[in-house]
């Protein structure tokens, strides 16, 4: 008896199991993990910013997409590759956190923001110099 309902349970444990995996999830990083990943590498590095913010300063190689123009954001992020990883950062992190979550609404499946933002950046770079 037992014999006959086992692929039956295997079929469920299986099934369980596809269904217990994690989903995308946004992945805060500190400025540490931040320069190691991003720095001198070809990344989709996302300033989400106004255009007048990221004029007055930027980290190097990153793309301005401001979240405070939505249709442009969503219009331009539809053409970024949603399986490369994508980094986010904003002033202080409270818009990249917004946008990560859309992101991974989007379809994204690895979305970084950059605790802190371009504040601790430029801090960062003043402590460094």
């Amino acid at each position: 008896m037992i014999k006959r309902y086992l692929p039956f349970f295997i079929l469920l444990v299986f099934i369980c199991a596809i269904d217990a995996q994690e989903a995308p999830k946004v992945s805060i990083i500190d400025i540490t993990v931040f320069k190691e990943a991003v720095i001198g590498k070809d990344v989709q590095l996302i300033d989400i910013r106004t255009s007048k913010e990221y004029s007055a300063g930027y980290i190097d190689d990153a793309r301005n997409i401001s979240i405070a123009d939505i249709d442009n954001f969503n219009a331009q992020f539809s053409k970024l590759n949603k399986e490369k990883p994508v980094y986010l950062y904003c002033y202080s992190g409270v818009r990249s956190n917004r946008a990560s979550k859309k992101l991974l609404a989007m379809g994204f499946k690895y979305v970084y923001d950059f605790k802190g933002g371009y504040k601790a950046w430029s801090n960062q770079v003043i402590i460094d110099k």
